[in-house]
């Protein structure tokens, strides 16, 4: 995960978080977090990326929506990420 962008990471944590992940409801979410637009030409080719790097399974929702999952691999990423983060910040303090 370390050789990801901030954004790349945040596609992943929202992937892993949604019922139903395919492209726009990913594009929703990302806009309410990051409160802008997200173009087309951000969002995909990232996806893509993920889904080259092994993270994340592309399917097919029908002819014009494809589906986002995080493969096992990405969800190892994800957990392996968390247990790091939890070494350097303590959200209880």
């Amino acid at each position: 995960m370390y050789d990801l962008t901030g954004f790349q990471r945040d596609l992943l944590y929202v992937i892993a978080g949604l019922d139903e992940p395919h492209g726009l409801a990913i594009k929703d979410e990302l806009e309410e977090y990051y409160e802008s637009e997200i173009h087309h030409g951000r969002l995909y080719p990232n996806l893509d990326t993920l889904v080259d790097k092994g993270l994340v399974e592309k399917g097919e929702v029908d002819q014009r929506t494809n589906s986002y999952t995080l493969t096992r691999r990405g969800r190892r990423e994800i957990a392996a990420r968390r247990n790091w983060e939890s070494e350097y910040i303590d959200i209880d303090t």
